[in-house]
């Protein structure tokens, strides 16, 4: 391999290069401005009040209250915000994505994060609707769209599109609806704000990921020839056949067959 290959963009699928075309950034684009619709018709409609789903749900899990699930809802808020979820799990991502020697799915990390924090956070401000009022955690102010929602969906598609695996994209589901369920258990957020934060983390991951999805798949690439390099297949040889020098069990080795006589110009006698 040439150093001209071993550039991630150059060792990239076809496919991969064709991501940053229009339907990809249009599919983030629409998930994006899906999220701020719902924002905009919460402000419109009845002054951010929320809409009758959001009570119903809202009532259900404060029925189901109990210590399992305050154990849990509490873990997720840690994970999705305060000190370890907008600082210490990031950096850790980002570092071990830089021992992995994968530099531009740390760039592609960090670039979705910080993208997504922000938008957030200009929703908050621009759209301004109040907290439900039985909170059992600190928040700040905004309640649309959730933050810790957002920020999961970000990071399970982006940790998707970094590991492409099935295992990781169920992981991915799972977590962002866990920090959905999370959210509206401790009164943090009403349904509809959740819903808004995920389709927002989404739309930002795919939409920030257009510019790097060659590089991404080319590293990607290059990862995958450097561990087989590392970790070459044991030989193996066709059934019914051996190693040069060796028989198989029970078999007579073969004798060479006997070579003519040299013809020397006189007729056998």
């Amino acid at each position: 391999m040439d150093d001209s290959q071993k550039h991630p963009e150059v060792a990239a699928r076809p496919q991969a290069k064709r991501v940053a075309h229009w339907w990809w950034i249009v599919s983030g684009v629409v998930a994006v401005v899906l999220a701020a619709l719902i924002g905009f018709i919460v402000v419109v409609r009845d002054k951010g009040a929320p809409f009758p789903f959001d009570t119903r749900w809202m009532t259900e899990v404060a029925e189901d209250r109990g210590p399992v699930l305050d154990f849990l809802s509490y873990l997720m808020n840690s994970l999705g915000g305060n000190f370890l979820g907008i600082f210490v799990i990031p950096t850790v991502i980002i570092v071990v994505l830089l021992i992995m020697k994968r530099p531009w799915a740390a760039g592609y990390y960090l670039a979705a994060t910080l993208v997504s924090s922000g938008m957030v956070q200009l929703l908050k401000k621009s759209f301004g609707r109040a907290r439900p009022e039985d909170i059992l955690v600190q928040v700040d102010f905004g309640s649309f769209p959730s933050g810790h929602v957002g920020n999961a969906a970000t990071m399970a598609v982006t940790l998707a599109i970094i590991f492409p695996r099935l295992w990781v994209w169920i992981s991915g589901v799972a977590y962002v609806v866990l920090m959905m369920f999370s959210r509206t258990y401790l009164g943090a957020h009403w349904l509809s704000d959740t819903i808004g934060g995920a389709l927002l983390g989404v739309g930002v991951a795919i939409v920030v990921w257009a510019p790097f999805a060659a590089k991404l798949d080319g590293e990607h690439e290059l990862a995958l020839q450097r561990r087989s390099a590392a970790h070459p297949p044991p030989a193996t040889t066709q059934p019914g056949t051996t190693q040069p020098g060796t028989t198989q069990p029970g078999k007579p080795e073969p004798q060479p067959e006997p070579r003519p006589a040299e013809f020397d110009g006189e007729t056998p006698k």
